[in-house]
């Protein structure tokens, strides 16, 4: 027992020394400084809007016409008093690092009024959000013999998950709500294995099989009626730099993708100028960066087998 006393007595020196590292490295904390958004509040925010999106599956059944009205109510306001706060905090944040300014001494911008302002506009936006997401829910059903039906695919397929946060949080993106459209789209990432940026545009009846390991960069341009498969990367080439060495944004990076592509498991689309023609078919494994035209299938050629026996 006195060995594991003498080995506790430790611990304010190692606490010390990690304290220290907080003066040495300033860039990775985030001490005496305005708050940051919640991700806990941002994620509870997410599972109140896919109960809003998808009524009777998630935590509230028995609801009909009759009692719909009063639950949606309750989630609305409290989705209105969460998205307040935590929008405010996001442009408060932002306006600090983009005016190098101090919180302590910020100029007189209500941000939780600004973060009201566009919470209101967020949810006016649900409606067609949902109207998005049945035709995605269709294609899903279209799509795959394995479905049974559309109860089946809202509760079990991590596609239809991670497009549902794809399109909360596009909107959110399209509103310059700064960094809740990427905690949104991150935690979806963490959940289903599916990783797409916020900024992507992406059409009506869109549909990713299986799903895991798809990739949709930030300036892709999906059409509507495309169908994707697991591992899938819609990505971008190498970035290009300025003269002292800093990436250049704001420029296309990723693909476009015309309307009712396939394209099959670990296919690898590269480059903001690639765009792949409307009707393509794209082969699994199937690795570009040119453009393919309209009506084309694109294959890898069939490599030969070699079987011989066990020795």
């Amino acid at each position: 027992m006195a060995t594991d006393f003498q080995q506790k007595e430790r611990l304010p020196e190692i606490t010390d020394r990690i304290v220290e590292t907080y003066h040495e490295l300033g860039t990775i904390h985030h001490l005496g400084h305005c708050p940051l958004p919640s991700q806990d509040a941002v994620i509870k925010a997410a599972q109140e809007l896919k109960e809003l999106i998808f009524p009777g599956y998630r935590r509230r059944q028995n609801l009909h016409m009759g009692n719909v009205i009063y639950h949606v109510g309750n989630i609305v306001d409290s989705l209105h008093d969460i998205l307040t706060m935590q929008i405010g905090r996001a442009m408060r944040h932002q306006y600090v690092q983009t005016h190098g300014a101090d919180c302590e001494n910020l100029p007189n911008i209500d941000f939780e009024a600004e973060g009201q302002k566009k919470t209101i506009q967020f949810l006016e936006m649900i409606p067609e959000i949902r109207r998005a997401l049945a035709t995605d829910v269709q294609a899903a059903l279209d799509g795959d013999p394995a479905a049974t039906c559309s109860d089946e695919i809202i509760f079990c397929y991590p596609g239809l998950e991670a497009i549902t946060i794809y399109r909360i949080a596009h909107e959110l993106y399209e509103m310059q709500v700064p960094i809740i459209p990427r905690m949104l789209s991150e935690w979806a990432h963490v959940q289903t294995g599916i990783d797409i940026h916020p900024g992507a545009k992406i059409g009506h009846s869109f549909f990713i099989d299986h799903g895991t390991g798809v990739v949709i960069g930030e300036t892709c341009d999906i059409d509507e009626h495309v169908k994707i498969y697991q591992g899938v990367t819609l990505g971008a080439l190498s970035f290009p730099k300025d003269s002292e060495g800093r990436i250049i944004r704001e420029q296309k990076r990723h693909p476009t993708i015309e309307k009712g592509v396939v394209i099959y498991a670990n296919a690898t689309i590269l480059g903001g100028d690639t765009v792949i023609g409307h009707d393509a078919v794209i082969g699994a494994s199937v690795s570009l960066m040119k453009s393919v035209v309209p009506n084309t299938i694109v294959t890898i050629e069939k490599p030969s087998l070699r079987f011989r026996e066990a020795s």
